[in-house]
C-alpha cells in the first residue's frame, strides 16, 4: 500500500512482486534478523530468481533471472521479505537516477530534485517509508549520494566484504554491495548477515573483530578526525555546505574528539584521469560482452548517451593505457590509505551540493560535456573511498536552507567499519 500511495510520484520501484512476496511472508520465513521485513532489490547486477533485470538499459535486458545471486541469497536467509525492484540509471553510469529505459526517480522530500544515484530508487523508496531499509550498491558514490540526497544512513563497505554479482562490479574493484537504511543499526545488522566472504573471492575483506550490530552504542574512544572541504576542481564549496561541515567538526569536538582541518594530499586531476582510463575500458568491455553473448551490436538508441560515449571511448584505450590507469591508481591508492596513518577518521561532505534539480542534473540531455560540467560541480568527494576500498559513511546531519538533507561522510581506514558504527 505504501509503494502504490508514493511511487506514481517518485517512480522508486521499477518491478513489483507483491504476490510473490505475500506467499513468502505466509510461508516458512528464515528466523533471520529482519524476519518478516519487506525489502527491495536494486535494478543492477544483483540477480533474484524469476525475476527481470534491466540494469536501466535498452540493451541486453534480462527477461528472467534463472537463479539468484550469493548476496541475495544470504538477504533471503536473514529472514527478508523481496518485494521488487528499484529503479537506477543506466549501467549505473551517473550519479542520478534517469534514464530513458526506467524513467526519472524523484526525491521524496523535493519531487522537483533528485534521489541521487546510482541507487537513488532504493534511496527514494527507504525515504517515503515504502520499506526500512534497500540494497543498494556504490561503484564511485551510488549508496552514498542517494544516501546524502535523501536523509538516510548509506556505508560503502570495505571491498569484498559483501559478495560481488557481475564481473563488471569486482574488475575493478570500485564497486560493492550493501543497503541504504533510516538507522545505524540496521546498517549494521544487514552487514553481519551479509558481510562473510564468498568462495572464489580472491579479494576478500579481512575478518571483523566481532558483530557490527554491537558496535552501536558503544563508545569509539578519542578519535583522530581531520576534515577538509576541498574539492577536486579546487573551486570552494557553497557557504552553507562550508557552515555543515564545520558544524559537524565543531560537534565532534565537543563530543571530545582531536578534530583539525586537513586534505588527503592526492592530485585529483591525475586520480581521475587514472580512474576515467580504466572505467571507460572496463564499461566498454562489460557492453561487448553483451555483443558477443547476443550476436549484435546495439542498435541506434538501445544506448543511452553517457553509455554510448563510454563503450565507444573504451574501443578507442590501448591496453597500456588501461593498465597505465590502473597502475597509476595503485600508487595514488598509497598516498591516500597513507593519510589515514596519522588519523583514524576522514569527515567531508558528500556532495558540494544539496541534491540539484533533476531537469538541471539530466544524463539524457544531448550536451554531454555540460551534462559532465554539472555533474562536477555537484559530485567528487565520494571516489577516492572507493579506489582503495576503504569503508566510507554518509550519515543525514543537516537540512539545507530550503528544506533538503545534507549528508556528511566520514570514511575510515581500510576494513574498519567499526569504527565508523561506533562513531
Amino acid at each position: 500500500e505504501r509503494i502504490e500511495r508514493h511511487d506514481g510520484k517518485l517512480n522508486a520501484v521499477v518491478y513489483k512482486a507483491y504476490d510473490e512476496a505475500r506467499a513468502a511472508a505466509s510461508g516458512d520465513l528464515p528466523d533471520g534478523p529482519f524476519r518478516g521485513v519487506p525489502f527491495l532489490i536494486k535494478d543492477l547486477g544483483a540477480r533474484v530468481e524469476g525475476w527481470p533485470r534491466t540494469s536501466g538499459r535498452r540493451f541486453a535486458q534480462v527477461a528472467a533471472d534463472p537463479d539468484d545471486s550469493e548476496l541475495v541469497r544470504r538477504y533471503r536467509a536473514a529472514g527478508v521479505v523481496l518485494a521488487g525492484k528499484t529503479n537506477t540509471p543506466e549501467f549505473g553510469i551517473p550519479g542520478v537516477t534517469i534514464s530513458e529505459r526506467l524513467g526519472v526517480c524523484r526525491n521524496p522530500w523535493n519531487p522537483e530534485h533528485i534521489s541521487g544515484g546510482s541507487s537513488g530508487g532504493a534511496a527514494a523508496a527507504v525515504a517515503a517509508g515504502m520499506v526500512p531499509l534497500a540494497h543498494a550498491s556504490d561503484g564511485l558514490g551510488s549508496i552514498r549520494i542517494p544516501a546524502a540526497c535523501c536523509g538516510l544512513v548509506g556505508m560503502k563497505i570495505t571491498r569484498d566484504r559483501t559478495p560481488i554479482c557481475e564481473v563488471s562490479d569486482g574488475a575493478l574493484g570500485f564497486s560493492v554491495h550493501h543497503v541504504v537504511s533510516r538507522t545505524v543499526r540496521d546498517s549494521a545488522a544487514m552487514l553481519d548477515a551479509t558481510g562473510y566472504a564468498q568462495i572464489g573471492d580472491p579479494f576478500q575483506a579481512p575478518a571483523k573483530d566481532g558483530p557490527y550490530l554491537a558496535e552501536v552504542g558503544r563508545s569509539p574512544g578519542r578519535l583522530r578526525i581531520a576534515w577538509s572541504t576541498e574539492t577536486p576542481s579546487g573551486k570552494p564549496i557553497p557557504e552553507e555546505m562550508q557552515a555543515a561541515v564545520e558544524r559537524t567538526a565543531e560537534a565532534l569536538r565537543h563530543l571530545g574528539h582531536d578534530v583539525f582541518e586537513r586534505g588527503l594530499g592526492v592530485d585529483y586531476r591525475l586520480l581521475y584521469r587514472a580512474q576515467g582510463l580504466a572505467s571507460a575500458a572496463n564499461a566498454s568491455a562489460n557492453v561487448t560482452r553483451w555483443v558477443e553473448a547476443l550476436g549484435r551490436e546495439p542498435a541506434e538508441g538501445e544506448l543511452g548517451p553517457l553509455a554510448r560515449r563510454a563503450y565507444e571511448a573504451g574501443k578507442r584505450i590501448t591496453g597500456n593505457q588501461a593498465f597505465w590507469g590502473f597502475q597509476e591508481l595503485r600508487l595514488l591508492n598509497r598516498q591516500i590509505l597513507a593519510a589515514f596513518e596519522d588519523f583514524d577518521v576522514f569527515l567531508s561532505p558528500v556532495m558540494s551540493t544539496p541534491a540539484p534539480r533533476a531537469d538541471w542534473l539530466d544524463p539524457l540531455m544531448a550536451d554531454t560535456r555540460e551534462f559532465d560540467r554539472r555533474q562536477a560541480a555537484t559530485y567528487g568527494t565520494t571516489p577516492p573511498a572507493n579506489f582503495p576500498g576503504q569503508p566510507s559513511v554518509s550519515l543525514p546531519l543537516w537540512m539545507s536552507k530550503d528544506g533538503l538533507p545534507i549528508g556528511m561522510m566520514f570514511t575510515g581506514r581500510f576494513a574498519d567499519e567499526a569504527t565508523l558504527y561506533r562513531l
